[in-house]
């Protein structure tokens, strides 16, 4: 009963511990340049307004912080914070394929390419590179060697998932408990039709559809997350 639930990736990092990640889509990293467009757009007309009033020297300097900006505006907050004020809007970080903090260099890289991923208009490259790849990635990640993944949110210290204590049918495999748990964790971030999807794909083990395969698939998760 090992399936892949959502979008998530199990990678090993260089110290040997298995990590798990959910990659972000073309839809809310779209989202995601959306609110950075309309930031950069709101800076862009208060910085010309402003500099607007120092005649042509200042058209200059406007011309001159608007290319910088344009540029190193993702670089700087990518590097530093890893997203984006709207990636961070979205839960969104971007992170190397390893899931280690991303560096300058790979910000730099990553960004610098946007140019060709616009191509021909509207990052019309970079949303067919994307498509076709399972991880989501534009010429720039393949270039920087970078993900753009969920943002994870600290775990619970109880253990405890939604719904009731539930056991399973049986024993479970490692795999089937590893299961399990990563559909408790990220159900409250999904939606009740994505969940109900999802559930399903267990259909085998539960016996349930709709939402009696969310309850019960839950239930199971609490049996294990306390160790039953």
């Amino acid at each position: 009963m090992s399936v892949l639930l959502d979008t998530a990736r199990r990678f090993e990092t260089p110290e040997g511990i298995d990590l798990t990640l959910r990659i972000a889509g073309p839809v809310p990293r779209a989202v995601a340049w959306c609110i950075d467009l309309a930031i950069r757009a709101v800076a862009y007309l208060v910085l010309g307004f402003v500099l607007g009033l120092l005649g042509g020297l200042g058209v200059g300097l406007s011309l001159l912080l608007l290319f910088l900006a344009e540029w190193f505006y993702p670089v700087v907050f990518e590097a530093r914070r890893g997203a984006t004020p709207g990636k961070q809007a979205l839960g969104l970080a971007v992170v190397h394929d390893d899931g280690a903090p991303l560096t300058w260099s790979s910000s730099m890289v990553r960004n610098l390419l946007r140019a060709v991923d616009f191509l021909p208009v509207g990052y019309g490259l970079g949303l067919a590179c994307m498509l076709v790849n399972r991880d989501f990635k534009r010429l720039g990640d393949l270039a920087a060697g970078t993900l753009v993944v969920y943002r994870e949110g600290a775990p619970t210290d109880s253990g405890d998932f939604e719904g009731d204590l539930l056991a399973p049918p049986g024993s479970l495999t490692v795999a089937e408990q590893s299961t399990l748990l990563a559909f408790a964790e990220r159900a409250g971030a999904l939606t009740p039709e994505r969940r109900v999807e999802l559930a399903e794909v267990l259909s085998p083990l539960t016996g349930k559809r709709g939402d009696a395969a969310v309850s019960t698939l839950l239930g199971y998760a609490n049996w294990v997350a306390r160790g039953r």
